[in-house]
């Protein structure tokens, strides 16, 4: 890390330490934060996929029978939204993410508090074309990580069931997502960044 990058992260540090004891954690402010000096950038809500979906080509049978009227591919957009992307300016290679907050049972509550589906949700990032388009516009090509990073929100992060949901579907992939568990420092899910996902984007 050279000289500028370190400065950056002194910056970081010193305002984690006063921000800790906000209850809401704010992944757009830490990362900003994080990245002052540095060659990363934060992109939040990218366009990057904004329109994967309308130029798909189906075939004859398919077009017969359904609705298809004209589409304007310059208006369009059938795509996806990621919550954020971090962009290395150097390389051009994006890491796109998504942040999924949701309840869960914890201490003093019912089971049916971990009802939610939001993280069942971010289990469209594994089908095929979505992984392809990732890898080809994100440029991470390396099949030992998968392109995109998934930040679990809320109480669903202690929930007994949850977590271990979570965890049966990334199996191997267990770098591709982060518990980012309440009352916790914005510390840990910068240095889970720098430890696990940044040399992908080198």
């Amino acid at each position: 890390m050279g000289k500028k990058e370190l400065s950056g992260r002194l910056n970081w540090e010193k305002l984690a330490g006063a921000k800790a004891a906000n209850a809401e954690q704010n992944l757009y402010e830490v990362f900003r934060v994080a990245f002052i000096g540095t060659k990363y950038v934060l992109h939040e809500k990218p366009k990057h996929l904004k329109n994967l979906y309308a130029s798909v080509e189906l075939d004859d049978c398919t077009i017969r029978e359904i609705f298809n009227p004209d589409i304007d591919l310059t208006k369009t957009k059938w795509g996806v939204s990621p919550e954020f992307a971090i962009e290395n300016t150097e390389t051009g290679k994006i890491l796109f993410g998504e942040i999924k907050r949701q309840d869960g049972w914890v201490e003093g509550k019912n089971p049916s508090a971990g009802r939610g589906n939001s993280h069942e949700r971010s289990c469209k990032l594994f089908t095929p074309g979505l992984i392809k388009a990732y890898r080809t516009i994100g440029g991470i090509d390396n099949l030992d990580i998968l392109p995109f990073w998934v930040v679990f929100e809320g109480d669903i992060t202690r929930d007994p069931k949850r977590v271990r949901e979570v965890a049966f579907w990334y199996d191997t992939y267990v770098d591709n997502y982060f518990m980012w568990r309440p009352d916790t420092s914005g510390n840990l899910l910068v240095e889970h960044f720098d430890k696990k996902l940044k040399k992908y984007l080198d």
